[in-house]
C-alpha cells in the first residue's frame, strides 16, 4: 500500500505525517521539486515513528515520480500559498500549471492512482487535474468540504460549549466565500443546531466559515495548513480502508442538482473506488439560490481557465 503526497510544503508534510502516524499507508512518498526538502521532511517523520509508535515508512524524494510509481492514491498540494491581499482566484495562473505538471507525471507512473487536489485555487486546480489526468470524475476530486466543515464544526463547538466530536454538518458549493452553508442538516448529538443556537448567532458562524481561510492568512501571512493536511489525509484512509464515509468534496457535478459540468462540493460516499456515489439533498429554494451563486463564481474562474489554456 503506497501514498505519494506532492509538494512537501506546510500542507503536504501535515498530511504526510497524518498518514504516517495513522498507519494509513505502509509507504507514503513525499515529492517536491525543492532539493532535499522532501528527504528532510520525510527522515523528520520517520524519526518520530519510535516514539509515537508506528510502522508506515516515509520517503521523501526531488522531483523523481518514478519512485511513487503505483501509488493507489496521490494528494496534490503544490502551488503557491496564498499571501496577504490575494483571492484563491488570483492564484490560477501559476497553480494551474503547475497542477498540469504533477498530474501528467502522476499518471505516468501511477495510471490506476486516486487523485485527490488540494491546491488552491481549490475548484479550477480539481478542474486542471482531471482535464488533464483523462481520469473519470469519480477518481479525480477535490479536499474543500471535509476543511469548510470542520471549520464550521469547531465554531459550533466553541460556541455551544460541546465536543466536536458530536457535531456533524454539510456544506456545498466552491471552496471560499460563495460556499453554501446547510443548517437544515446541521445536528448536535442528533438535535437540530436550530434548536440550539440562535439565527443571528448561527448567522455569523456561517459567515466566519466562508471566510475562515482568509482569517488565517491574515493571522499568519499564509495559508492554513494543519487542517487542510488532516482533511486530505482523513479522505485518503476512506478511499483505503473502504470506510465508505460520507464526506463533501470538490466534483464535477453532471446534471446532479442540476447542474453539469462544473467543479462544486457536494456530499458523497468515500470508498475504495474513490466518488462511489454522490448524494442529492432535497434543497429549498434559498439553498438551490446560494449553489446557483456558487456556481456561477467558479463557472467564470473555469472559463478564466480555458481563455488562458488557449493563449499560452
Amino acid at each position: 500500500m503506497k501514498v505519494t503526497v506532492v509538494g512537501a510544503g506546510n500542507v503536504g508534510a501535515t498530511c504526510a505525517d497524518v498518514l504516517a502516524t495513522r498507519e494509513i499507508a505502509n509507504e507514503v512518498v513525499l515529492v517536491d521539486i525543492k532539493e532535499g526538502f522532501a528527504e528532510g521532511k520525510a527522515l523528520d517523520i520517520w524519526q518520530k515513528a519510535p516514539i509515537i509508535g508506528y510502522d508506515s515508512r516515509t520517503v521523501g524524494v526531488t522531483g523523481d515520480y518514478s519512485r511513487t510509481a503505483g501509488s493507489e492514491v496521490v494528494v496534490i498540494t503544490s502551488g503557491l500559498p496564498r499571501k496577504p491581499g490575494m483571492s484563491r482566484d488570483d492564484l490560477i495562473s501559476t497553480n494551474a500549471g503547475i497542477v498540469k505538471t504533477v498530474t501528467e507525471q502522476v499518471v505516468k507512473y501511477s495510471p490506476n492512482a486516486i487523485i485527490i487536489v488540494v491546491s488552491n485555487p481549490l475548484d479550477v486546480m480539481t478542474y486542471q487535474a482531471h482535464l488533464t489526468s483523462g481520469l473519470p470524475r469519480e477518481k479525480v476530486f477535490g479536499m474543500a468540504g471535509i476543511l469548510d466543515t470542520a471549520r464550521y464544526r469547531a465554531f459550533l463547538a466553541e460556541a455551544l460549549n460541546v465536543s466536536p466530536k458530536d457535531i456533524q454538518a454539510v456544506l456545498m458549493g466552491g471552496h471560499g466565500d460563495t460556499m453554501v452553508p446547510l443548517p437544515r442538516y446541521t445536528t448536535v448529538g442528533g438535535i437540530p443546531v436550530t434548536e440550539l443556537i440562535g439565527k443571528e448567532q448561527l448567522d455569523a458562524i456561517v459567515q466566519r466559515t466562508a471566510v475562515g481561510g482568509g482569517e488565517l492568512v491574515k493571522l499568519m501571512g499564509t495559508s492554513a495548513w494543519y487542517a487542510p493536511g488532516a482533511a486530505a489525509a482523513q479522505m485518503v484512509e476512506a478511499i483505503v480502508r473502504d470506510q465508505r464515509r460520507v464526506f463533501p468534496v470538490c466534483i464535477e457535478l453532471k446534471g446532479e442538482y442540476g447542474i453539469d459540468g462544473v467543479y462544486l462540493g457536494a456530499p458523497v460516499i468515500l470508498g475504495k473506488n474513490g466518488i462511489e456515489r454522490v448524494i442529492e439533498l432535497q434543497l429549498n429554494d434559498d439553498e438551490k439560490a446560494l449553489l446557483e451563486t456558487s456556481r456561477g463564481h467558479v463557472k467564470e474562474v473555469m472559463e478564466a481557465l480555458d481563455k488562458m489554456s488557449q493563449t499560452a
